[in-house]
């Protein structure tokens, strides 16, 4: 089959002990982006299996009615940029394992080394003394005894919080009904209202999923509410912030800080954003699930379901309605 990969922003696929897996079939990988239809149409017209890394490029009608030799899309996880009904529609399976209960530890880490990295204020530290200067920046904070908030206690939220109960955190959940209910059953205090977790939290880390529902649930009458002194931190997606909101806060000084992994458009090049201008700011180009270990999974699932379509047993099929239609 032609395969063909995209976003493969650090050409790792390549690497991967399970890139073997498709030794016989012809794998281009593409390491640049794009969400030009044209350019993508130009880039898939031979494609038969398409193979996405998690969200980055939406794959929708306009691009899947131009894509005529297109049998599978694989990819892991949800698949919100995904126009499964136009799958269906022209015969295209989506395999998407899902791999439930099982957390991003790597975005829990990450979660917790921005902490860190925005509360000591190592960026600004490594850089003034590679500047040649000592013990320049305002002094930073540690953790121990302080409020650490959960804005989602799902699979990652709840990860984040062990991280925080380990390091001496106090550890306060705000969420859904549900979600608060399994915190205090893990033994977490929950705020007692929305207003009074932003006026308590030091830290407050957001783990909610981005769908209509909580699409800017965060306002900038909730940052205003926080601490000269916290921390604000978002490695789930930009979206759930209001637009302008977080930059609007900051340079009120209400929360004093933040630390992003994820952008409202990306991949950000140029240094095109005003958070990547803010001394208070810590931003990591959406590096949570992108890891070596995270990868290797995520092919590894990847690739068996490309392999599984061509052997005539597809895996994992989210639109099997398709399968009539799909030809192997």
């Amino acid at each position: 089959m032609n395969i063909t990969v995209l976003d493969d922003y650090q050409d790792t696929v390549r690497t991967l002990a399970c890139f073997g897996n498709a030794a016989g079939h012809h794998v281009t990988i593409w390491n640049d982006h794009t969400q030009d239809v044209d350019v993508l149409a130009e880039r898939l017209k031979d494609t038969e299996a398409l193979a996405l890394i998690r969200e980055r490029t939406p794959v929708r009608a306009p691009l899947l009615e131009r894509l005529d030799r297109l049998r599978i899309i694989s990819q892991v996880g949800g698949y919100p940029h995904i126009d499964v009904e136009s799958c269906t529609r022209r015969g295209v399976i989506l395999s998407s394992a899902m791999f439930p209960g099982r957390p991003s530890y790597a975005t829990a880490e990450l979660t917790w080394g921005l902490i860190l990295a925005a509360l000591r204020r190592i960026p600004q530290e490594m850089a003034a003394l590679k500047a040649g200067k000592w013990q320049t920046s305002a002094i930073g904070f540690g953790v121990r005894g302080r409020t650490l908030g959960i804005y989602g206690y799902g699979r990652i939220g709840s990860v984040v919080a062990g991280y925080g109960k380990a390091f001496g955190m106090q550890v306060l959940v705000w969420g859904r009904e549900t979600t608060i209910a399994k915190a205090r059953a893990d033994g977490y205090a929950t705020a007692a209202s929305r207003e009074a977790f932003f006026e308590a939290s030091d830290v407050l880390s957001l783990h909610l999923r981005l769908v209509e529902a909580t699409r800017g649930i965060v306002t900038q009458a909730d940052l205003a509410r926080m601490k000269r002194t916290a921390l604000l931190v978002n490695t789930s997606r930009a979206g759930l912030i209001a637009s302008g909101a977080l930059e609007g806060a900051l340079r009120a000084g209400r929360p004093g800080m933040a630390a992003v992994d994820v952008f409202e458009e990306e991949p950000v090049l140029g240094a095109r954003h005003p958070l990547l201008a803010m001394n208070n700011v810590v931003c990591t180009p959406h590096l949570g699930y992108v890891e070596r270990d995270g990868l290797e999974t995520m092919f590894s699932a990847i690739f068996d379901q490309i392999l599984a379509y061509a052997s005539g047993k597809p895996l994992n099929v989210v639109n099997p309605e398709a399968l009539p239609m799909s030809r192997t």
